[in-house]
């Protein structure tokens, strides 16, 4: 099977992001390691650059575009890491960003957006089509669009992730993704089949939102309403039709917890580890932390996704 995007394509990706994205560390914890009853490796990109794995494949995404897309600009539509990404992205590459919001995203991503010196231009999430919108903008702006995870150049960027993590902590058993729209699990799981491929991969979503595990179990990608979850990089409604073939191809499963699951993960990373992780980047911590039995004394490895979480919830599950 012809993949859209290969481990090619990611080894290209390390080769721009060398020198300019964080090669991110990876924590270790020995009572994690009890709760789980396995030895975790977490690849911390909470740590990234703007907070989030995103800087990779927006770095990624603008780098590759030609002399004139750079000079006319980019947009971008996302609930706020991928916004923060371009952002940042395009102010280091000297290219001009325009990035669709929801009009609820986390104050903190939405100036952080704001503060990386993008136009921000808001929408209702409710009531309004995003990706129509942002094409139309795009369209009549003259703009490269740059979609959070159904891009070739992003998910590539994204897989950079994986691939510093098994150079850095060698072969692994397991690796739990964080899974939104499924740009993180594609690349990571084509670094997984390239450099460890006894490596299985799992995807981890938030109960409330498990477009891709229906579309996993199902085979043929499901949409769903826009999931009411706290893990607000996760609000997907379906995978992408980049995404999804290599979700299908290199993914072993695709699991769910819930979102007292992930603030109780939350908190654990706050008082154990020290690190704030946002309720996304919790996604695949929180599934070790139910202590699957197939994980029992194996090598895992764990996305952390991003950091970016909202002051006051941070504080009201610390409380």
């Amino acid at each position: 099977m012809t993949l859209p995007v290969t481990f090619d394509d990611v080894v290209a990706a390390a080769g721009r992001l060398n020198g300019v994205a964080h090669r991110t560390p990876v924590l270790t914890s020995t009572t994690a390691d009890a709760l789980a009853g396995a030895q975790l490796f977490f690849k911390a990109e909470n740590l990234q650059r703007m907070g989030a794995f995103k800087f990779r494949g927006a770095y990624n995404a603008i780098a590759s575009l030609d002399a004139e897309s750079k000079r006319r600009g980019v947009l971008a539509f996302s609930s706020g890491n991928h916004a923060q990404a371009i952002a940042l992205a395009g102010r280091l590459l000297g290219v001009a960003a325009t990035i669709v919001m929801p009009s609820d995203a986390p104050a903190i991503k939405l100036a952080a957006t704001r503060g990386y010196g993008a136009e921000v231009v808001t929408y209702d999430r409710m009531t309004e089509d995003r990706e129509a919108l942002a094409r139309r903008l795009a369209e009549e702006r003259g703009l490269a669009l740059i979609p959070p995870f159904d891009h070739a150049a992003v998910i590539a960027g994204q897989g950079t992730a994986a691939k510093e993590l098994f150079e850095d902590v060698g072969l692994l058993d397991y690796l739990f993704v964080c899974v939104g729209g499924g740009g993180l699990i594609s690349g990571c799981a084509l670094a997984a089949h390239a450099l460890a491929p006894q490596c299985q991969v799992i995807g981890v979503e938030p109960e409330a939102g498990n477009d891709v595990q229906q579309s996993f179990g199902r085979g043929e990608i499901v949409k769903i309403p826009v999931p009411q979850t706290i893990a607000d990089g996760a609000q997907t409604q379906a995978p992408g039709k980049l995404t999804f073939p290599i979700i299908r191809a290199l993914v072993t499963d695709v699991q769910t917890v819930s979102d007292a699951a992930l603030v109780e993960a939350m908190r654990f990373f706050a008082m154990r580890l020290k690190i704030v992780v946002e309720p996304t980047g919790c996604l695949a911590a929180a599934a070790v932390f139910a202590r699957p039995p197939h994980i029992a004394g194996k090598r895992v490895g764990v996305l952390l996704s991003g950091g970016n979480v909202d002051p006051a919830m941070l504080a009201r599950a610390l409380a």
